[in-house]
């Protein structure tokens, strides 16, 4: 079986690419990066480790690379010949890939294929639908139809922690050893893929907002305070028992969100809060706090892992999320010059202030109690800060 992956890049390699191996596919991967798509042509395989104590490596074999931007007639090709797509570049690549992917799906209609899925692996809400949106833009009209009965865009939620890392051996990759792929199974054409490793479901949005409510929301939670005291890893932060504590905190409020808007069992929920805070303390994936913490804009985004399980929080059981509000307050606190967000954050509320900042950035009434609730946090930090 043959597979096509878009990005090359640690999490493409580490967590998709070991996954369509363990499933016998030949992945043929995809990117810009002409020195690694060489070395996987050369080597035909690499090394993914599993962070743990008791670490165990898995050689990934059956791969190979092409280059899009010197080879896209490759890329087509390949993707006629595909039974499986998918795709990790990051969000904002998503629609930079979208044109190729219509060419090579539109010589597939021309050569009459069977049905495909293309799943955009991506730490986001809607990517497969996002990148179906794009690639429609390059297929006409009368086209469009027959493009929605044969192929399909799935909608994924994928949950694997891959840390920054520079390794002797360009190709490996460390990973954690937990990893989670969940794939909306209503919007598979034809037979759904043969992938151990996939979780299919007839709806993902209580998956997809259980993993940003509890893994997004605790990572960003030590990220933020952890900076906000100094630290400089997510395992220097996991090593205070007050970061603990406030990261408990918080997630016992978003998982509060997630359980009552969802019906997820309270005990199950618990146990999944208690693993990913282990998963976090692992000190074999401990990543740099400012990388965790990067774009704090996007971060408070109206729908993204800190105000939506706040509001949805203050929704459901009429109380303040004392916990998640500490974290926001310390994200508008957040400074890194090297991060053009976390500049463009502080720039925003030299001009406008913080609270105005908030309501702009996170799109919230002013009337709305978070603004107030988050203001009075910031005040303990404007007191500490002197």
């Amino acid at each position: 079986m043959q597979a096509v992956h878009f990005g090359a890049g640690n999490i493409g390699r580490g967590f998709i690419g070991a996954l369509l191996y363990q499933a016998n596919y030949h992945t043929t991967f995809v990117d810009v990066n002409e020195a690694v798509i060489q070395e996987l042509n050369e080597k035909q395989q690499y090394n993914v480790v599993l962070a743990a104590e008791n670490s165990e490596t898995l050689t990934v074999k059956n791969v190979s690379g092409i280059n899009s931007v010197n080879h896209p007639d490759q890329v087509i090709e390949a993707i006629v010949g595909a039974d499986i797509v998918t795709a990790a570049v990051g969000p904002h690549i998503l629609p930079m890939i979208a044109e190729l992917i219509a060419k090579g799906l539109q010589e597939r209609m021309k050569k009459g294929q069977q049905p495909l899925n293309i799943i955009a692996c991506e730490n986001m809400v809607g990517g497969s639908t996002l990148l179906k949106e794009k690639v429609m833009e390059y297929v006409a009209e009368a086209e469009q139809q027959a493009f929605n009965d044969a192929f399909g865009f799935p909608d994924a939620a994928v949950d694997r922690i891959v840390p920054n890392q520079v390794n002797e051996d360009p190709l490996e990759v460390s990973v954690e050893p937990f990893y989670e792929w969940v794939v909306d199974e209503t919007a598979i054409k034809g037979e759904k893929p043969a992938i151990d490793g996939i979780t299919f479901v007839r709806d993902l949005t209580p998956y997809i907002e259980r993993k940003l409510f509890t893994v997004n929301t605790g990572h960003a939670t030590a990220a933020y305070i952890g900076r906000y005291k100094g630290y400089t890893t997510i395992k220097e932060a996991m090593d205070d028992a007050s970061v603990q504590e406030i990261i408990r905190g918080a997630l016992s409020e978003s998982g509060e969100a997630i359980i009552q808007t969802y019906h997820f069992d309270r005990a199950v929920h618990q146990t999944y809060i208690n693993k990913i805070i282990e998963r976090f303390k692992n000190p074999y994936i401990s990543d740099e706090v400012t990388r965790v913490g990067r774009g704090p804009i996007r971060k408070l985004g109206a729908h993204d892992r800190l105000i939506r399980p706040a509001t949805v929080y203050m929704d459901v059981t009429g109380e303040q999320p004392v916990y998640l509000a500490k974290v926001i307050a310390t994200v508008l606190a957040y400074e890194n010059e090297q991060d053009e967000e976390a500049v463009k954050l502080q720039q925003l509320i030299n001009e406008q202030g913080y609270e105005k900042t908030l309501q702009t950035v996170s799109e919230l009434g002013a009337d709305h109690p978070l603004i107030k609730l988050v203001m009075q946090e910031m005040e303990e930090i404007k007191a500490l800060r002197g």
